[in-house]
């Protein structure tokens, strides 16, 4: 049963979602809605029972102290709420959460009922995949949907994904029958640098979160993280010459694929997007690889990553995820 009794009303809302495991490479996805929730100060008002989606030997809980109390953390998914201010003040529900171990359809229908008793406009989902691309490139984001009228009203792709999938995909689509708009959001992470976390990609998830949804996102230390993040890549890839070597045929596909798309109307999106972010002030407001390998905790002390140095860059001869050959593909 759903109980809502502390959730006011709420204006104009979108539910934003992202599971740690095997739609998260680089923590990016699950990260993006921490920083969401650490800078607007969510206020979480619901939790999904532990036992009923999650395998304890798969995802263990945690036992930290408390003033000298044990107590024990849950793997679970739970849900918070946060205001966006500004001229047109808006609601963002944020779910964070673990793909489940089972029981699948009950996960998202559970999920559903929220979005139904909230009035949730619109269902975003993060979600990020190995890929051949160069950390030296900006992060591709491809925006998907189900929904053929929502692809061209907002200009993203219809999803013409087949093959394995994870809680991103099935959401999505559990949404689509629904009734209820949703929308998938992919990075693209460098196979060959995979360990969390991966700034960058974060910090470009967040910027397409912002135009799709039109608020605009304290960035915080990001932009920073995300400058050292590459800087210290840039370094370990250059102590390896087979690595570097690797990175700059990757740079070169790269260049070469995207020289079409450098017309006057992307040129026009990055400017507007640079205008926004110059002319607009702060708002107030109150990992896991397409392997399957298991993920970190819910609950970390930085869920940011903060600076620390990059891991080496696996060798170029490491074989990239299935659903990482393409770039541009996204596995809903």
């Amino acid at each position: 049963m759903i109980e809502l009794e502390g959730v006011p009303e709420l204006i104009d809302p979108v539910m934003v979602a992202a599971f740690e495991g095997w739609n998260d490479a680089g923590d990016a996805a699950s990260t993006a809605v921490a920083h969401l929730d650490k800078e607007w100060k969510g206020e979480v008002f619901a939790a999904l029972d532990a036992e009923d989606y999650y395998d304890f030997q798969v995802n263990r809980p945690t036992v930290w102290m408390d003033a000298g109390v044990r107590k024990i953390t849950w793997p679970t998914t739970r849900l918070s709420v946060v205001r966006v201010g500004g001229e047109k003040p808006r609601d963002l529900v944020l779910v964070r959460g673990i793909e489940p171990s089972m029981r699948w359809r009950s996960f998202c229908n559970e999920l559903l009922g929220f979005a139904h008793e909230l009035g949730v406009e619109l269902v975003v989902i993060l979600g990020a995949l190995l890929g051949d691309t160069p950390h030296t490139r900006p992060v591709p984001i491809s925006g998907t949907t189900s929904d053929s009228d929502l692809a061209q009203r907002m200009d993203l792709e219809e999803t013409k994904y087949e093959g394995p999938t994870g809680i991103v995909g099935i959401l999505q689509e559990a949404c689509t029958h629904a009734g209820v708009p949703a929308v998938s959001l992919w990075a693209a992470v460098p196979h060959y640098v995979s360990q969390p976390p991966n700034p960058k990609a974060t910090l470009a998830l967040l910027n397409r979160l912002e135009d799709l949804i039109d608020v605009r996102i304290p960035l915080g230390e990001l932009p920073e993280d995300a400058r050292a993040w590459q800087v210290g890549v840039d370094q370990l890839a250059a102590e390896d010459s087979e690595v570097a070597e690797y990175v700059q045929t990757l740079e070169e596909a790269r260049d070469t694929a995207e020289l079409p798309e450098a017309s006057g109307e992307a040129i026009a999106r990055e400017f507007e997007r640079y205008l926004r972010r110059r002319d607009g002030g702060p708002q107030p407001g109150g990992h896991a690889t397409a392997d399957g390998s298991d993920s970190a905790s819910y609950l970390r002390d930085n869920p940011g990553g903060g600076r620390t140095k990059p891991q080496r860059p696996a060798k170029p001869d490491t074989e990239p995820e299935a659903e990482g050959d393409d770039e541009d593909s996204s596995e809903e």
